[in-house]
């Protein structure tokens, strides 16, 4: 699954280890899945925990996202544990994304992303200090979360005032601070949160898109349409 993601042409296919039924050694082959495919792994890791995050960077993921992150000195041990010294305290051992690039902590510095997720009212109302920390280069918003601390139901509350205007609050923050506003989404609503000032945005998630797939085929054999023929399914 993770390398037809990154064969259909996504710029990132995001690895879930926080939500998804995935271990440590699950994520070493999709990494390097995704990286067959063409594309670059990132991985949500379940918490802002050092040891979590250096581990997920050094099996090759190009980026971290990291939950609930919802005050300036949460914002400051992410990036820690993202960055070598200077400037964190990530510890040297990049055992399989050491043999891909050449003196990898120059290249982690350029090419390796420092996600927070802003996904809580407290965050909100901090955003302005979490963004000043050095050493962030995008953050993502998780709705479903977000929804539930502004007493709303989880996931996308479009046309709720108090959803509409964490939104903007983020997206004029993250412009602000020069900082990528990202967030998850699906492909309907992506137009409309690329319109909003998201600039780096989740469009579906592999179960979500593997059971829609599978209820429109299903529903197409059962109708009783008779199609043009094959359109590249299964001929085993």
């Amino acid at each position: 699954m993770a390398e037809a993601a990154a064969r259909a042409g996504f710029d990132y296919v995001c690895i879930d280890t926080q939500h998804g039924a995935i271990e440590y050694s699950d994520s070493v082959a999709m990494i390097q899945a995704i990286l067959l495919g063409g594309s670059s792994p990132i991985v949500r890791v379940p918490w802002n925990e050092q040891g979590v995050i250096g581990k997920m960077l050094d099996a090759g993921a190009h980026g971290v996202i990291v939950p609930m992150v919802n005050s300036v000195a949460e914002a400051e041990a992410v990036v820690e544990s993202v960055r070598y010294a200077p400037d964190g305290a990530r510890s040297y051992g990049p055992s399989v994304a050491g043999m891909r690039v050449d003196a990898y902590p120059d290249w982690s510095a350029e090419n390796v992303a420092t996600i927070p997720m802003i996904e809580t009212r407290q965050a909100v109302d901090d955003i302005d200090a979490i963004l000043a920390v050095p050493g962030i280069d995008a953050i993502y918003v998780g709705p479903a979360d977000l929804s539930i601390t502004l007493g709303l139901p989880p996931g996308n509350n479009d046309g709720e005032a108090a959803f509409d205007d964490a939104l903007a609050t983020i997206v004029a923050a993250c412009e602000k601070a020069g900082v990528v506003a990202g967030i998850h989404a699906n492909g309907a609503l992506t137009p409309k949160r690329l319109a909003a000032g998201f600039e780096m945005v989740t469009v579906t998630a592999d179960l979500l898109a593997a059971r829609a797939g599978f209820k429109s085929e299903l529903d197409r054999a059962r109708s009783s349409e008779s199609g043009a023929g094959d359109e590249g399914g299964a001929v085993y």
